[in-house]
């Protein structure tokens, strides 16, 4: 029996999702790609997740890049394929997600797995993480997403080193520079990150997916993100979670949106 690439385990309404290849220190494989993005799809259809946790096995890697071997004899059409595919069945995915998804960033993130870490809505960092993208040591670019998101998280001139330097930055340093929103022991990881999604899971799952889109929509060329926001607020008031929010507030309660469709 083949092994999975992808372990899902779901507990309190958050789906955990642990990449699964710590002979290959997680390195992203098609399979995987593919896998993954499939998860994170399915993750997405069941509306009782109210937030996705991405992480890699053991404590070594989240993921150390690519799998070379795949496309080391690729040739330019090919190469064009491969990147186009993979942001469309995966890192697109995860970024365009309606639910909120949190990348917890064990040990190396290289390459495409910085890559899958920044597509992510939140990345939070073990102290031991080293993140880098190495490509151009390889006669590469990044090509899963990685000269786009990086530039809109640490700015043109912080992506460009990091890229051009092909170096790895410390946890402390990544989080200096905005690219992680928190740093923690290796052992509170997923505690913190289980801590982060119960946050956002008490809270309108509409709201969220609506601000999501929003945001994204600002760091999209050729779309007016403020006039995206206005559109998205004013439906807001056609919602039944809008209606359950602004009950609750005036009835001094908690809200709860776990029974509304």
């Amino acid at each position: 029996m083949n092994q999975k690439n992808v372990i899902k385990e779901i507990k309190d309404n958050i789906c955990c999702l642990t990449i699964n290849r710590p002979k290959h220190l997680n390195a992203l494989n098609k399979n995987t790609i593919k896998e993954l993005g499939l998860e994170i799809i399915n993750a997405q259809k069941d509306k009782s997740n109210r937030c996705i946790i991405i992480t890699g096995s053991e404590n070594k890697a989240f993921v150390a890049g690519a799998d070379i071997k795949e496309f080391i004899s690729f040739t330019k059409i090919e190469g064009e394929k491969l990147a186009r595919k993979g942001q469309e069945e995966l890192f697109d995915v995860i970024e365009n997600s309606n639910t909120p998804v949190i990348a917890a960033i064990n040990g190396f993130a290289l390459g495409g797995g910085l890559e899958l870490a920044i597509a992510c809505h939140i990345r939070v960092a073990s102290e031991n993480a080293k993140m880098g993208l190495p490509e151009v040591s390889l006669g590469l670019i990044p090509g899963y997403g990685g000269t786009q998101r990086l530039a809109s998280l640490v700015g043109k001139g912080k992506a460009l080193e990091m890229i051009a330097t092909a170096g790895m930055i410390s946890a402390d340093e990544a989080k200096q520079w905005g690219l992680v929103n928190h740093v923690c022991l290796q052992q509170d990881l997923m505690e913190k990150s289980i801590n982060i999604a119960k946050k956002i899971s008490k809270n309108s799952p509409m709201a969220i997916s609506k601000s999501i889109r929003c945001i994204n929509s600002g760091f999209t060329p050729g779309t007016n993100g403020f006039e995206v926001e206005k559109i998205e607020f004013g439906s807001c008031f056609a919602t039944p979670e809008f209606i359950e929010g602004t009950t609750a507030f005036i009835e001094k309660r908690k809200p709860n949106f776990s029974n509304i469709g």
